[in-house]
């Protein structure tokens, strides 16, 4: 199967382990994967604040970037959520219509993928350690993903996997509300740290590197001492 990456911008410019080690999943699962280097951002952050004119240049540029058949595979549910839901309101009635209709059809978060397009749970990953999960809300709420990540990780060898209190509960980053409502985004990482740490995790793993970006800031303030991974990090784990 082929498959084109979308890399977003954080990920390309801070954690890019992250997308090697997904390339690694994929391509032990069979697939064939291309990267456009011509690709930049999905428009969200513009989006988000307000933007609509600029996020749709960026967004046009993205319907041209991916053009084609080929299923979009992203290792970020919040810019997955963003092209699935948002796409069609920002060209609606206009020519590109059909084309955002058909690319939203096409992406998908990388574990939504692996368990519902290429019906696979387990890549033959080990990775020794105690680990908790993280709804990122983009994941829950705009991609509906709870069980695909559990699914995955109750898969790798090695890894106990153990639930936090309010695990739904938002981590308090929500991209410009950090930047805007910095005390109450501090508090809400603080209590998401509190809860991780409760259940005795080293590890806190997540399909966001945005959420876990902010998860991690208030963890090493705090000197909570944990370690946070995306997901594709430890399926990558061990082979």
């Amino acid at each position: 199967m082929n498959v084109q990456l979308f890399i977003p911008c954080f990920v390309d410019q801070l954690y890019p382990q992250v997308a090697f080690n997904m390339v690694k999943v994929l391509e032990k699962a069979g697939c064939t994967v291309s990267y456009n280097t011509a690709q930049t951002c999905c428009g969200q952050p513009a989006f988000n604040a307000g933007f609509w004119g600029e996020a749709k240049e960026v967004c046009g540029k993205f319907l041209k970037d991916f053009s084609g058949t080929d299923y979009i595979v992203a290792p970020s549910a919040s810019c997955v959520g963003f092209v699935r839901n948002y796409y069609n309101t920002l060209f609606e009635n206009a020519p590109e219509s059909a084309l955002a209709k058909k690319t939203a059809e096409r992406v998908f978060e990388f574990s939504e993928f692996l368990i519902h397009i290429l019906k696979i749970d387990d890549l033959g990953a080990t990775f020794n350690g105690r680990a908790t999960y993280h709804d990122s809300c983009a994941a829950l709420r705009e991609c509906k993903i709870k069980t695909e990540p559990r699914q995955l990780l109750s898969k790798v060898k090695g890894l106990e996997l153990v639930e936090m209190n309010d695990v739904e509960t938002c981590c308090g980053f929500g991209g410009t509300f950090a930047v805007k409502f910095e005390p109450i985004s501090i508090a809400m990482g603080d209590q998401k740290v509190n809860n991780a740490t409760e259940t005795n995790a080293e590890y806190l793993v997540s399909t966001d590197m945005s959420c876990l970006m902010h998860i991690d800031g208030c963890n090493k303030h705090k000197h909570a001492g944990l370690k946070v991974m995306h997901l594709a990090d430890v399926l990558a784990s061990g082979y």
